[in-house]
């Protein structure tokens, strides 16, 4: 499996490169690459090849989302909430459905849209909110039971992909009982309204607008088909709330250092100790943060949800965000003031490599994690905000 999609990924990344500077310029969603990832079949990445799919491993996946981002960090970070979306769907094993509740029909349902993503359909996440950021457990947006299905209604806010998927992962909490969080599978269409709000500093090109819903969906679009279960499922498969955001940072970080190399190499800099010694930190820091998510990701395919997996987990957010942010600076510096015009590769990547330390988990929440962690307490009680 791993060898095709690697190659389409390695295949495909210059031609997103080839595009990301208009993309970046205008703020605009690269819709072409998206139909390139169609066409190559990698919204199957993550479905189960028994449904179509390639079945890849999380480590499988890090290793494309790297590759993709080195051609743009922005078309590979929404694929990264679409294989968030497939590879949590897929990794409910029969038994973890019969330990969580999991009925045969909610089985039967999730096996239909991982079948459509396989055939070409994709998903965006629809979680975070304005005040309660990615926070499952602070959410205003409500759903209740209504005749035949779920009514749906609520704000989200840093849609990747607004306007473009053919349906959204949308968390919300109950009606009739806040403390009980569960997600759908909103298909896009009538009661699902796009707001254009994203004009960012970095990851332009991800269209990550408002979206807002008044929706009702069909009863099988609950996922699980048990109420309640997205506490659950975030507390078992961290790496896709947490880590999965890491390769793509690694190979933005890797895509600076040989933007620079090339920049250098053009302008006749390379013959300067103070440059080289530059790039040869960048390249041993963006090494060093290739195994780290490498290692984690190992861990997961081997070990998924253990104590020890999930701290590689935390890790790789940690690292993969300030090491992306410290390696473009840093190139950008060496370059030296003609990168920093617009349009220049590093000027971008230095604003897109910035993002990488503020997606959930936040570097600093990822930190406090870690600590807690390393004095002994339990990362997911003991700190002073809920992680959820």
């Amino acid at each position: 499996m791993t060898v095709h999609a690697l190659e389409a990924a390695r295949r495909l990344a210059p031609r997103f490169a080839a595009r990301a500077a208009e993309h970046d310029r205008d703020g605009s969603f690269p819709a072409e690459d998206f139909e390139d990832l169609r066409e190559a079949g990698l919204f199957g990445l993550m479905v189960p090849r028994d449904l179509g799919g390639f079945g890849a491993t999380f480590a499988e996946y890090a290793a494309v989302a790297t590759e993709l981002a080195k051609g743009n960090g922005a078309t590979a970070l929404v694929f990264n909430m679409h294989a968030s979306v497939t590879g949590a769907l897929g990794a409910v094993t029969e038994e973890l459905a019969e330990a969580l509740g999991v009925p045969d029909e909610a089985l039967a349902a999730r096996d239909r849209l991982l079948r459509a993503a396989a055939d070409g359909a994709w998903y965006a996440v629809a979680m975070s909110e304005r005040g309660a950021g990615a926070r499952l457990s602070q959410l205003s947006t409500v759903y209740e039971p209504v005749e035949g299905g779920w009514h749906i209604k609520g704000s989200k806010t840093f849609c990747s992909g607004a306007g473009h998927p053919d349906g959204y992962l949308v968390a919300a909490r109950s009606a009739a009982d806040q403390s009980v969080v569960s997600q759908f599978l909103v298909p896009a269409g009538d009661g699902v309204t796009v707001e254009p709000t994203w004009d960012s500093l970095g990851m332009r090109a991800t269209a990550s607008h408002d979206l807002h819903l008044d929706v009702t969906v069909p009863a099988d679009r609950l996922l699980g088909g048990v109420e309640g279960l997205a506490l659950v499922v975030a507390q078992l498969m961290p790496h896709w709330l947490v880590a999965s955001y890491a390769a793509v940072y690694v190979g933005v970080a890797r895509a600076a250092v040989e933007a620079a190399a090339e920049h250098l190499n053009a302008r006749n800099l390379a013959g300067l100790p103070a440059v080289r010694a530059r790039l040869g930190r960048a390249d041993a820091a963006v090494a060093a943060a290739e195994l780290v998510v490498a290692e984690a990701a190992r861990r997961v395919d081997e070990a998924p949800g253990d104590a020890e997996t999930n701290r590689w987990v935390w890790r790789a957010k940690l690292l993969a965000g300030t090491t992306a942010a410290d390696v473009a600076a840093s190139m950008l510096e060496a370059a030296g003031t003609s990168a920093t015009r617009r349009g220049h590769p590093l000027e971008r990547l230095y604003r897109d490599a910035r993002c990488g330390s503020l997606h959930p988990a936040t570097s600093d929440v990822c930190a406090d994690w870690l600590g807690i962690a390393a004095l002994g307490g339990d990362p997911d009680r003991d700190g002073s905000a809920p992680r959820w």
